[in-house]
């Protein structure tokens, strides 16, 4: 986003500039890094622990319709779809025809004909145009991202403070339940971003206030927290999940991310399989590695990696103090010529001093996602 353009708010942006949240720009929208009086630290520990709220309607949401729409879908997006009944979600990735990715995404199957998307903010519009230019007659791609905000309860008092809501809360992990709450449409997902047991609301733009007021107001008897992204970056990455444009992107493949998994091998099509396939079978030139800090250093995004007679390795994707492990953590591209186990031992240039760390293989805390 250029100077000169305005930022996207909201809906709940009142709420966050009442709450004292230090704004930025993500994607094009003003959201709340992380508000007064909590600060990242503080909001990583209510999730872990308790219960945060975290506003994410920046993220995209789009619905594809029509007959055949999940099998349309299913030719270009790499995850298989047909491993999912209607009820369910999957993440999934958009690649380009050379394997780089334009997207993850979650993909909600409502029915063979009906399936709703969440991509990431800023790749929304190119979601949108690549699906359209791909669809066959019939099928219908429909840009939503501002009729739903999206808000996610995460924690392991999430679903309390939600069935305090009369919201349902017995789902499986990737599941989802259209609902009614307070007379207007709401559909909860047992998805999420930051490894704990959580879930995700998406709601009618103009539902948002109203939703989170009653979130913070009954929230407060379990320790509830308004969340900024600053936390969900810290939460994310203690996982190992990939951020776009950082982890993955469209010059880092799915086989080179670790993302094999959100892969279906097996597919006769989808945009991207020859070059994947090809670079799966000969095996990727760098692979994502974990990188836990051996002293004080706190790695960030673009710092360099070496071996310890400084022969470079590759560069960190995704870095940052783990407030859980308390010590630094990050996410690392690096060469597999290298042949790097966990255990071994790395140096990354952390503003021009050499600091040790060793390999590891994510996640760096446990799972409590089911």
């Amino acid at each position: 986003m250029s100077d000169s353009e305005t930022p996207l708010l909201s809906p709940l942006h009142a709420r966050h500039e009442a709450l004292g949240a230090k704004l930025g720009d993500f994607g094009g929208w003003s959201m709340p890094l992380e508000y007064a009086g909590g600060g990242v630290v503080a909001e990583h520990t209510a999730v872990r622990e308790r219960v945060g709220v975290f506003d994410v309607s920046h993220l995209g949401k789009a619905s594809v319709t029509g007959p055949g729409a999940r099998a349309f879908l299913d030719s270009v997006l790499t995850n298989s779809l047909d491993r999912i009944a209607p009820g369910k979600a999957q993440y999934t990735l958009l690649c380009t025809d050379s394997g780089g990715v334009v997207d993850d995404l979650i993909a909600y199957l409502r029915s063979d004909d009906d399936v709703f998307l969440i991509p990431n903010a800023a790749n929304t519009p190119e979601v949108v145009r690549v699906l359209r230019a791909a669809a066959p007659e019939g099928i219908s791609v429909d840009d939503l991202h501002h009729d739903y905000a999206v808000l996610a309860v995460q924690g392991p008092k999430s679903a309390a403070l939600l069935a305090d809501l009369g919201l349902p809360t017995d789902l499986d992990y990737m599941a989802f339940a259209p609902t009614e709450h307070g007379g207007e449409p709401i559909t909860v997902c047992r998805t999420g971003y930051t490894g704990e047991h959580g879930y995700e609301l998406v709601v009618p733009w103009g539902s948002a206030e109203g939703v989170w007021d009653e979130l913070m107001d009954r929230g407060a008897a379990y320790g509830v927290l308004p969340c900024g992204l600053g936390a969900r970056d810290t939460l994310r990455t203690e996982m190992g999940y990939p951020l776009h444009g950082q982890d993955l992107s469209l010059d880092i493949t799915p086989v080179q991310a670790r993302a094999g998994w959100a892969v279906g091998w097996k597919k006769p099509a989808f945009h991207g399989r020859d070059a994947l396939v090809a670079e799966k079978e000969a095996g990727p030139a760098r692979r994502s590695v974990g990188l836990v800090s051996l002293e004080r250093a706190i790695p960030r995004a673009h710092m360099q990696v070496t071996d310890a007679d400084g022969a470079p390795l590759g560069e960190i994707t995704s870095g940052t103090f783990s407030p859980t492990l308390k010590v630094g953590i990050a996410l690392a591209l690096l060469s597999t010529a290298a042949g790097l186990d966990d255990g071994d031992e790395v140096l990354v240039d952390v503003r021009g001093r050499p600091a040790r760390f060793g390999v590891t293989t994510p996640p760096f805390v446990d799972r409590s996602t089911r």
